[in-house]
Protein backbone atom coordinates (compact mmCIF):
# COMPACT_ATOMS: atom_id res chain seq x y z
CA UNK A 1 0.00 0.00 0.00
CA UNK A 2 1.37 3.44 -0.92
CA UNK A 3 2.02 6.06 1.75
CA UNK A 4 -0.83 8.25 0.43
CA UNK A 5 -3.30 5.34 0.43
CA UNK A 6 -2.22 4.35 3.93
CA UNK A 7 -2.67 7.94 5.06
CA UNK A 8 -6.17 8.13 3.61
CA UNK A 9 -7.24 4.81 5.17
CA UNK A 10 -6.07 5.94 8.59
CA UNK A 11 -7.99 9.22 8.46
CA UNK A 12 -10.96 9.24 10.79
CA UNK A 13 -14.28 9.53 9.00
CA UNK A 14 -16.40 12.32 10.43
CA UNK A 15 -20.02 13.39 10.48
CA UNK A 16 -19.44 15.75 7.54
CA UNK A 17 -18.20 12.83 5.42
CA UNK A 18 -21.30 10.81 6.24
CA UNK A 19 -23.57 13.78 5.52
CA UNK A 20 -21.91 14.36 2.14
CA UNK A 21 -22.22 10.68 1.17
CA UNK A 22 -25.87 10.48 2.26
CA UNK A 23 -26.83 13.84 0.74
CA UNK A 24 -28.13 15.22 4.04
CA UNK A 25 -27.10 17.84 6.57
CA UNK A 26 -24.73 17.15 9.44
CA UNK A 27 -27.63 17.88 11.79
CA UNK A 28 -29.61 15.05 10.20
CA UNK A 29 -26.68 12.66 10.66
CA UNK A 30 -26.47 13.68 14.30
CA UNK A 31 -30.16 13.05 14.78
CA UNK A 32 -29.88 9.58 13.26
CA UNK A 33 -26.94 8.73 15.49
CA UNK A 34 -28.86 9.84 18.56
CA UNK A 35 -32.10 8.02 17.61
CA UNK A 36 -34.11 11.19 17.14
CA UNK A 37 -37.75 10.20 16.54
CA UNK A 38 -38.45 12.83 13.87
CA UNK A 39 -36.42 11.25 11.05
CA UNK A 40 -38.08 9.63 8.04
CA UNK A 41 -37.18 5.97 7.67
CA UNK A 42 -35.87 6.50 4.12
CA UNK A 43 -33.54 9.25 5.30
CA UNK A 44 -32.42 7.22 8.30
CA UNK A 45 -31.55 4.27 6.06
CA UNK A 46 -29.49 6.46 3.69
CA UNK A 47 -27.47 7.71 6.64
CA UNK A 48 -27.02 4.22 8.06
CA UNK A 49 -25.88 2.92 4.66
CA UNK A 50 -23.41 5.79 4.30
CA UNK A 51 -22.01 5.10 7.78
CA UNK A 52 -21.52 1.45 6.88
CA UNK A 53 -19.90 2.25 3.51
CA UNK A 54 -17.49 4.72 5.10
CA UNK A 55 -16.85 2.52 8.15
CA UNK A 56 -17.93 5.41 10.35
CA UNK A 57 -17.34 4.72 14.06
CA UNK A 58 -19.53 6.50 16.59
CA UNK A 59 -17.56 8.21 19.34
CA UNK A 60 -19.66 7.30 22.37
CA UNK A 61 -17.61 9.41 24.76
CA UNK A 62 -18.11 12.52 22.64
CA UNK A 63 -21.77 11.77 22.15
CA UNK A 64 -22.29 11.34 25.89
CA UNK A 65 -20.95 14.85 26.51
CA UNK A 66 -23.62 16.29 24.24
CA UNK A 67 -26.55 13.99 24.97
CA UNK A 68 -25.83 12.75 28.52
CA UNK A 69 -26.47 9.26 27.09
CA UNK A 70 -23.80 6.58 26.71
CA UNK A 71 -25.94 4.02 24.84
CA UNK A 72 -24.85 1.61 27.58
CA UNK A 73 -27.15 -0.43 29.81
CA UNK A 74 -26.06 -1.49 33.26
CA UNK A 75 -26.51 -5.08 34.42
CA UNK A 76 -26.60 -5.58 38.19
CA UNK A 77 -26.14 -9.29 38.80
CA UNK A 78 -25.45 -11.83 41.49
CA UNK A 79 -24.64 -15.55 41.46
CA UNK A 80 -23.54 -15.32 37.83
CA UNK A 81 -21.85 -18.71 38.16
CA UNK A 82 -25.28 -20.36 38.14
CA UNK A 83 -27.07 -21.25 34.93
CA UNK A 84 -30.11 -18.99 35.40
CA UNK A 85 -28.27 -15.70 36.01
CA UNK A 86 -25.53 -16.57 33.49
CA UNK A 87 -27.96 -17.29 30.65
CA UNK A 88 -29.93 -14.18 31.62
CA UNK A 89 -26.86 -11.98 31.23
CA UNK A 90 -26.07 -13.51 27.84
CA UNK A 91 -29.66 -12.93 26.68
CA UNK A 92 -29.58 -9.32 27.87
CA UNK A 93 -26.31 -8.69 26.04
CA UNK A 94 -27.80 -10.03 22.81
CA UNK A 95 -30.98 -7.97 23.25
CA UNK A 96 -29.01 -4.82 24.05
CA UNK A 97 -26.81 -5.31 21.00
CA UNK A 98 -29.90 -5.73 18.81
CA UNK A 99 -31.13 -2.39 20.19
CA UNK A 100 -27.81 -0.71 19.34
CA UNK A 101 -26.59 -0.67 22.94
CA UNK A 102 -23.74 -2.15 24.93
CA UNK A 103 -23.83 -3.51 28.45
CA UNK A 104 -21.63 -2.98 31.48
CA UNK A 105 -21.98 -5.18 34.54
CA UNK A 106 -21.57 -4.80 38.27
CA UNK A 107 -21.85 -7.72 40.65
CA UNK A 108 -23.31 -7.64 44.13
CA UNK A 109 -24.48 -9.85 46.95
CA UNK A 110 -28.20 -9.61 46.20
CA UNK A 111 -29.06 -10.42 49.81
CA UNK A 112 -27.02 -7.49 51.12
CA UNK A 113 -28.76 -4.12 50.55
CA UNK A 114 -25.54 -2.15 51.05
CA UNK A 115 -23.78 -4.20 48.37
CA UNK A 116 -26.70 -3.67 45.98
CA UNK A 117 -26.77 0.10 46.58
CA UNK A 118 -23.02 0.35 45.99
CA UNK A 119 -23.24 -1.59 42.71
CA UNK A 120 -26.25 0.42 41.51
CA UNK A 121 -24.52 3.73 42.24
CA UNK A 122 -21.38 2.49 40.49
CA UNK A 123 -23.40 1.77 37.35
CA UNK A 124 -25.17 5.11 37.57
CA UNK A 125 -21.80 6.87 37.80
CA UNK A 126 -20.83 5.23 34.49
CA UNK A 127 -23.66 7.14 32.80
CA UNK A 128 -25.77 4.09 31.96
CA UNK A 129 -29.16 4.72 30.35
CA UNK A 130 -30.85 2.20 32.65
CA UNK A 131 -30.24 -0.84 34.84
CA UNK A 132 -31.48 -4.42 34.53
CA UNK A 133 -31.31 -6.50 37.70
CA UNK A 134 -30.56 -10.19 37.14
CA UNK A 135 -31.72 -12.82 39.66
CA UNK A 136 -32.98 -10.39 42.29
CA UNK A 137 -33.78 -11.18 45.89
CA UNK A 138 -37.00 -9.79 47.28
CA UNK A 139 -35.04 -6.92 48.88
CA UNK A 140 -32.91 -6.07 45.85
CA UNK A 141 -35.33 -3.75 44.05
CA UNK A 142 -36.18 -1.90 47.27
CA UNK A 143 -32.48 -1.35 47.91
CA UNK A 144 -31.96 0.03 44.41
CA UNK A 145 -34.95 2.31 44.88
CA UNK A 146 -33.29 3.79 47.94
CA UNK A 147 -30.04 4.35 46.03
CA UNK A 148 -31.48 7.21 43.97
CA UNK A 149 -29.79 6.14 40.73
CA UNK A 150 -31.97 8.40 38.57
CA UNK A 151 -32.35 5.94 35.66
CA UNK A 152 -35.00 3.33 34.82
CA UNK A 153 -34.61 0.00 36.66
CA UNK A 154 -36.25 -3.29 35.68
CA UNK A 155 -35.72 -6.87 36.83
CA UNK A 156 -35.22 -9.97 34.73
CA UNK A 157 -37.51 -12.65 36.21
CA UNK A 158 -38.86 -9.91 38.47
CA UNK A 159 -42.42 -9.13 39.60
CA UNK A 160 -43.62 -8.47 36.04
CA UNK A 161 -42.59 -11.98 35.00
CA UNK A 162 -43.99 -13.78 38.05
CA UNK A 163 -46.94 -15.21 36.17
CA UNK A 164 -44.62 -17.00 33.74
CA UNK A 165 -42.74 -18.52 36.68
CA UNK A 166 -46.00 -19.67 38.26
CA UNK A 167 -47.07 -21.14 34.92
CA UNK A 168 -43.84 -23.13 34.73
CA UNK A 169 -44.58 -24.74 38.09
CA UNK A 170 -48.20 -25.41 37.11
CA UNK A 171 -47.12 -27.13 33.89
CA UNK A 172 -44.74 -29.38 35.84
CA UNK A 173 -47.38 -30.33 38.41
CA UNK A 174 -50.03 -30.90 35.74
CA UNK A 175 -47.67 -33.27 33.91
CA UNK A 176 -47.02 -35.29 37.06
CA UNK A 177 -50.71 -35.44 38.02
CA UNK A 178 -51.63 -36.57 34.50
CA UNK A 179 -49.04 -39.33 34.91
CA UNK A 180 -50.91 -40.56 37.98
CA UNK A 181 -48.89 -39.00 40.80
CA UNK A 182 -50.74 -37.78 43.90
CA UNK A 183 -47.83 -37.47 46.37
CA UNK A 184 -45.78 -34.65 44.86
CA UNK A 185 -43.12 -32.71 46.75
CA UNK A 186 -41.37 -29.44 45.96
CA UNK A 187 -37.62 -28.86 46.08
CA UNK A 188 -37.76 -25.07 46.24
CA UNK A 189 -35.16 -22.40 45.59
CA UNK A 190 -34.06 -19.94 48.29
CA UNK A 191 -37.15 -18.27 49.72
CA UNK A 192 -35.85 -14.69 49.37
CA UNK A 193 -35.52 -14.99 45.57
CA UNK A 194 -38.45 -13.69 43.52
CA UNK A 195 -38.19 -16.61 41.07
CA UNK A 196 -38.33 -19.13 43.90
CA UNK A 197 -41.33 -17.38 45.44
CA UNK A 198 -43.26 -17.37 42.16
CA UNK A 199 -42.48 -21.02 41.41
CA UNK A 200 -43.53 -22.03 44.93
CA UNK A 201 -46.79 -20.08 44.49
CA UNK A 202 -47.37 -21.84 41.18
CA UNK A 203 -46.72 -25.24 42.78
CA UNK A 204 -49.14 -24.57 45.63
CA UNK A 205 -51.85 -23.23 43.30
CA UNK A 206 -51.55 -26.20 40.95
CA UNK A 207 -51.70 -28.70 43.79
CA UNK A 208 -54.77 -26.96 45.23
CA UNK A 209 -56.42 -26.97 41.79
CA UNK A 210 -56.00 -30.75 41.68
CA UNK A 211 -57.28 -31.16 45.25
CA UNK A 212 -53.92 -32.47 46.44
CA UNK A 213 -51.80 -31.72 49.49
CA UNK A 214 -48.06 -31.25 49.13
CA UNK A 215 -45.98 -34.30 49.97
CA UNK A 216 -43.33 -32.03 51.45
CA UNK A 217 -41.20 -28.99 50.75
CA UNK A 218 -37.42 -29.06 50.84
CA UNK A 219 -35.39 -25.89 50.45
CA UNK A 220 -32.27 -25.60 48.27
CA UNK A 221 -30.04 -22.77 47.09
CA UNK A 222 -30.28 -23.43 43.31
CA UNK A 223 -27.10 -25.55 43.37
CA UNK A 224 -26.75 -29.25 42.56
CA UNK A 225 -25.12 -29.70 45.97
CA UNK A 226 -28.28 -28.54 47.71
CA UNK A 227 -30.32 -30.99 45.63
CA UNK A 228 -28.08 -33.82 46.76
CA UNK A 229 -28.46 -32.75 50.39
CA UNK A 230 -32.25 -32.81 50.07
CA UNK A 231 -32.04 -36.27 48.47
CA UNK A 232 -30.87 -37.80 51.75
CA UNK A 233 -34.13 -36.92 53.51
CA UNK A 234 -36.32 -37.58 50.49
CA UNK A 235 -34.81 -41.04 49.95
CA UNK A 236 -35.26 -41.89 53.64
CA UNK A 237 -38.92 -40.85 53.48
CA UNK A 238 -39.45 -42.96 50.36
CA UNK A 239 -37.91 -46.02 52.04
CA UNK A 240 -40.20 -45.48 55.03
CA UNK A 241 -43.20 -45.47 52.70
CA UNK A 242 -44.00 -41.85 53.57
CA UNK A 243 -42.16 -40.04 50.82
CA UNK A 244 -43.25 -38.51 47.53
CA UNK A 245 -43.61 -40.45 44.31
CA UNK A 246 -42.58 -37.31 42.41
CA UNK A 247 -40.66 -34.08 43.03
CA UNK A 248 -40.91 -30.75 41.25
CA UNK A 249 -37.43 -29.20 41.50
CA UNK A 250 -37.22 -25.41 41.30
CA UNK A 251 -34.42 -25.55 38.72
CA UNK A 252 -32.46 -28.10 36.71
CA UNK A 253 -29.28 -27.85 38.79
CA UNK A 254 -31.09 -28.86 41.98
CA UNK A 255 -32.79 -31.63 40.00
CA UNK A 256 -29.35 -32.91 38.94
CA UNK A 257 -28.19 -33.12 42.55
CA UNK A 258 -31.45 -34.73 43.58
CA UNK A 259 -31.10 -37.44 40.92
CA UNK A 260 -27.52 -38.14 41.98
CA UNK A 261 -28.43 -38.32 45.66
CA UNK A 262 -31.41 -40.58 45.10
CA UNK A 263 -29.31 -42.98 43.02
CA UNK A 264 -26.52 -42.91 45.62
CA UNK A 265 -29.14 -43.92 48.20
CA UNK A 266 -29.86 -47.05 46.17
CA UNK A 267 -33.14 -45.87 44.65
CA UNK A 268 -34.10 -45.36 41.02
CA UNK A 269 -35.25 -42.35 39.02
CA UNK A 270 -37.97 -42.57 37.78
CA UNK A 271 -38.97 -46.02 39.16
CA UNK A 272 -38.93 -44.94 42.81
CA UNK A 273 -39.42 -41.20 42.33
CA UNK A 274 -40.11 -39.04 39.29
CA UNK A 275 -38.36 -35.67 38.98
CA UNK A 276 -39.20 -32.61 36.88
CA UNK A 277 -37.10 -29.42 36.75
CA UNK A 278 -37.23 -25.91 35.29
CA UNK A 279 -34.93 -24.12 32.79
CA UNK A 280 -33.96 -26.81 30.26
CA UNK A 281 -30.30 -26.02 30.64
CA UNK A 282 -27.99 -27.34 27.89
CA UNK A 283 -26.96 -30.36 29.98
CA UNK A 284 -30.48 -31.48 30.96
CA UNK A 285 -30.76 -33.89 28.05
CA UNK A 286 -27.55 -35.61 29.20
CA UNK A 287 -28.51 -36.23 32.83
CA UNK A 288 -28.99 -39.89 33.73
CA UNK A 289 -31.86 -40.25 33.22
CA UNK A 290 -32.41 -37.31 30.84
CA UNK A 291 -34.39 -34.66 32.70
CA UNK A 292 -38.00 -33.77 32.01
CA UNK A 293 -38.13 -30.01 32.53
CA UNK A 294 -39.95 -26.78 31.69
CA UNK A 295 -38.26 -24.40 29.26
CA UNK A 296 -38.60 -20.63 29.73
CA UNK A 297 -38.25 -17.93 27.04
CA UNK A 298 -35.34 -16.05 28.60
CA UNK A 299 -34.44 -14.35 25.31
CA UNK A 300 -37.92 -12.91 24.91
CA UNK A 301 -38.02 -11.65 28.47
CA UNK A 302 -34.56 -10.09 28.07
CA UNK A 303 -35.67 -8.23 24.95
CA UNK A 304 -38.71 -6.91 26.79
CA UNK A 305 -36.53 -5.79 29.72
CA UNK A 306 -34.22 -3.87 27.39
CA UNK A 307 -37.21 -2.14 25.75
CA UNK A 308 -38.60 -1.19 29.16
CA UNK A 309 -35.31 0.16 30.47
CA UNK A 310 -35.00 2.28 27.32
CA UNK A 311 -38.47 3.71 28.06
CA UNK A 312 -39.99 2.17 24.93
CA UNK A 313 -43.34 0.82 26.20
CA UNK A 314 -44.77 0.25 22.72
CA UNK A 315 -41.73 -1.78 21.69
CA UNK A 316 -41.94 -3.78 24.91
CA UNK A 317 -45.62 -4.51 24.37
CA UNK A 318 -44.91 -5.78 20.85
CA UNK A 319 -42.45 -8.43 22.06
CA UNK A 320 -44.21 -11.76 22.47
CA UNK A 321 -42.77 -13.97 25.18
CA UNK A 322 -43.33 -17.65 24.50
CA UNK A 323 -45.29 -19.59 27.11
CA UNK A 324 -43.28 -22.04 29.26
CA UNK A 325 -42.85 -25.32 27.38
CA UNK A 326 -42.77 -28.81 28.85
CA UNK A 327 -39.81 -30.83 27.57
CA UNK A 328 -40.57 -34.51 28.17
CA UNK A 329 -37.63 -36.82 28.68
CA UNK A 330 -37.20 -39.87 30.94
CA UNK A 331 -36.91 -38.64 34.54
CA UNK A 332 -40.66 -38.85 35.14
CA UNK A 333 -42.89 -41.87 34.54
CA UNK A 334 -46.53 -42.87 34.69
CA UNK A 335 -47.68 -44.70 37.85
Amino acid sequence: MSESASSRSSERVGVRDVARAAGVSTQTVSRVINDHPGIREETRQRVVDAMAALDYRVNNAARALGTKRTRTIGILASDANMYGPAIGILALEAAARAAGRWITAAYADAGDPASVVHAARHLSAQGVDGIVVVAPHARTLAAIGSAGVGVPVVALHGPDASELQRDAARIAVDHLVEAGHARIAHLAGPEEWLEAQARAEGFDAAMNAHGLASAGVWRGDWSAASGMRAATEIAAAIRAGEGPTAVFAGNDQMALGLIAGVVDAGLSVPDDVSIVGVDDNPDAAFYRPPLTTVRLDVAGEAARCIAHVLAEPQAAASIAIAAPELIVRRSARRV
